[in-house]
């Protein structure tokens, strides 16, 4: 995949940068938390993917209070064109998009431990059975639950759903 981060892409490799972003904020002495999420829209060539890591930055400001101090967002978009029109389709889309994050959390996760970071899969999947993507549910989650990570899906999933769907559009 080719990543970028705020519109400039990472000429360097994934591991290498998130390294530097990860020893820049524990200099910092912030908390880090990251979620892998993807999403993904219909266009004129099949479907855009996007594919996000999410670093969320926290700080400890004694008296344990704990505030936000924003994320860092570094994304991947690519096409794939093998979808059916059919209700099936939507299933094996939410099953793709689940597999993508995997594949990056699986790539990434062994930096993090190095680091005692927790990281999150985002699954942009509704779990009301009134949307389609909702018959995937059980599926994907039994899929990153057997991959050993934790997972949060709408409206919790705001990796996939909120930042995965700004890039896939």
């Amino acid at each position: 995949m080719k990543w970028e981060r705020a519109g400039k892409k990472i000429n360097v490799p994934l591991i290498e940068y998130l390294e530097s972003l990860i020893k820049e904020e524990l200099e910092l002495k912030h908390k880090l938390q990251v979620s892998v999420g993807t999403d993904s829209q219909k266009n004129s060539r099949g479907y855009k993917f996007a594919t996000v890591i999410l670093i969320t930055v926290r700080e400890d400001i004694g008296g344990g209070v704990t505030v936000g101090r924003g994320g860092k967002i570094i994304s991947a978009t690519y096409n794939i064109n093998v979808f059916g029109k059919d209700k099936e389709g939507v299933n094996e889309r939410m099953l793709t998009e689940v597999s993508k994050s995997i594949e990056v959390a699986y790539e990434i996760a062994p930096l993090l431990d190095l680091y005692g970071i927790k990281m999150e899969i985002h699954a942009d999947i509704n779990p009301d059975p009134k949307w389609e993507s909702s018959k995937s549910l059980s599926q994907a989650v039994g899929y990153i639950l057997g991959m050993g990570y934790e997972f949060k899906v709408k409206p919790s999933a705001w990796a996939a759903s909120y930042c995965g769907d700004k890039y896939a559009k």
